[in-house]
């Protein structure tokens, strides 16, 4: 099979880094108990609590709208609401999948320019209503990076936090690209998580070098009762349990998972870099983690499909570049020169 040249377009193009595939590789050799209860998954739970410097309870599911929206269920009842940006990942690309698995729960939207929701905003929409007829606020979900690539700071994230404290409501952290965070803020797992009052996290291993899973963490253990069964019913129950588990003990041991969105980060860097001097690009958003949105004419855009780059357009109508833990530095610098290439094409057009 014909190996086709790196795109950019999704971080999911991206295979599993050595770490992750060499520690499955591990979990092969030989027979272990089912359903979670082998050696694999126990070492895997406590490489996060390790990471995460607290006691926290951790499940293995298979992927991320099943990680978001279970974790979003657990937290509420169906005559509930969630709280979240217009451009959460929860509203925009899960098919419906939180309402679905919380038999109901409501998201309530907060219109958002760059992704990322405020203290205002949550104040605002959990102040709205209070009678009977409106669902009831519940809980807040944030996206951390943005579907924008906007990095919450430490400070955002605890003052979002304490107006969920003073409303009574519930903080989950929709971690999809969670170690591009963490690299960029060059802070600790804990810092912009429990520390800073998030009660729910949902770590995702898919975009950070893993074949598949995401691990969903209750920093609250209380919050955790019984999502075994949720995780059972929903079909996210892995029988051979350690090939979700085991995984991410190359990553985290390793310290892959921080090394590859390092990786991914510089990569974003390097194209913004190598394009910030064309007059007919702009940037759609500033680069904070793996991702970069382009503004550019249709005909620019054209240019580079032809010469066979994919990429997507939805967000905001800029062109939008992923880069994973694999991207090749040279991949990129090719990608920069073809964006300057078709912007020629366009002047002399």
């Amino acid at each position: 099979m014909t190996t086709e040249p790196q795109q950019f377009a999704s971080d999911n193009y991206a295979g599993a880094c050595p770490e992750a595939l060499e520690a499955m590789l591990a979990a092969n050799a030989g027979s272990a108990v089912a359903y979670g209860d082998d050696g694999w998954t126990q070492r895997a739970s406590d490489s996060f609590r390790t990471l995460f410097e607290t006691d926290c309870e951790i499940f293995f599911v298979f992927n991320g709208t099943a990680a978001n929206s279970l974790a979003l269920a657990s937290l509420c009842q169906s005559y509930h609401s969630v709280i979240c940006s217009s451009a959460a990942h929860v509203e925009t690309d899960e098919c419906g999948a939180p309402e679905f698995f919380s038999n109901g729960s409501k998201l309530l939207l907060a219109p958002s320019a760059d992704g990322k929701l405020t203290p205002e905003a949550i104040r605002t929409l959990a102040g709205s209503r209070s009678d009977i007829h409106f669902p009831k606020p519940r809980v807040v979900t944030i996206t951390q990076p943005t579907e924008t690539g906007q990095v919450y700071s430490v400070a955002e994230v605890r003052a979002i936090s304490a107006v969920c404290r003073e409303l009574g409501l519930k903080l989950h952290m929709d971690g999809a690209r969670f170690a591009h965070a963490c690299a960029a803020l060059g802070c600790t797992p804990a810092a912009i998580t429990w520390e800073a009052g998030v009660d729910v996290l949902c770590f995702g291993g898919t975009k950070n070098g893993l074949m598949v899973g995401e691990a969903v963490i209750f920093f609250d253990r209380a919050l955790a009762e019984d999502f075994d069964y949720r995780c059972k019913q929903a079909g996210q129950l892995a029988s051979k349990m350690r090939f979700l588990s085991a995984p991410w003990i190359g990553l985290i041991e390793s310290g892959a998972w921080l090394r590859n969105a390092e990786h991914g980060n510089a990569c974003a860097e390097r194209l913004a870099a190598r394009v910030a001097d064309l007059p007919a690009v702009q940037l759609l958003f500033p680069v904070q983690a793996n991702s970069v949105f382009l503004v550019a004419p249709d005909a620019v855009l054209d240019e580079l499909r032809a010469r066979g780059w994919r990429f997507y357009t939805f967000i905001g109508g800029g062109a939008r570049f992923m880069f994973a833990w694999d991207a090749d530095p040279a991949r990129v610098d090719q990608l920069a020169a073809d964006i300057r290439a078709a912007c020629e094409v366009r002047a002399l057009a």
